[in-house]
């Protein structure tokens, strides 16, 4: 099996999809897909590797290299803490340590409350 196959074998079920429904997501043949999984693992086109990758959420790069930061983050959600992350760099770490700890604390009682 030749790496890019394995990659994209292994992120499939990463997301939790089997082959027919990853298929669907990225708007590609069943077929297709079982060429670059087969025994043949022949390599998508452009057009097609870039829908597989969108799909699931890495970039082409990674799934025909290996290499780059797999997963991409959708960092949006954290801009808000952007001020509060500036603050906290320029702290010592005897200062930051108890930060962290109450933080924990919060984050583990929200955790507890709503799973």
């Amino acid at each position: 099996m030749t790496d890019f196959s394995q990659r994209l074998r292994s992120e499939i079920e990463y997301i939790d999809l089997n082959q027919k429904e990853f298929a669907a997501k990225a708007g590609i043949k069943k077929r297709a897909l079982e060429a670059y999984l087969g025994p043949q693992q022949s390599m998508p086109p452009a057009d097609i590797a870039v829908k597989m990758a969108t799909v699931l959420g890495l970039s082409v790069e990674y799934l025909v290299t290996g290499k780059e930061f797999k997963k991409t983050v959708d960092i949006s959600k954290y801009l808000q803490f952007k001020g509060i992350l500036d603050d906290l760099a320029i702290l010592p770490q005897e200062t930051l340590d108890p930060i962290k700890s109450v933080i924990k604390a919060f984050a583990d009682n929200e955790r507890s409350r709503i799973g």
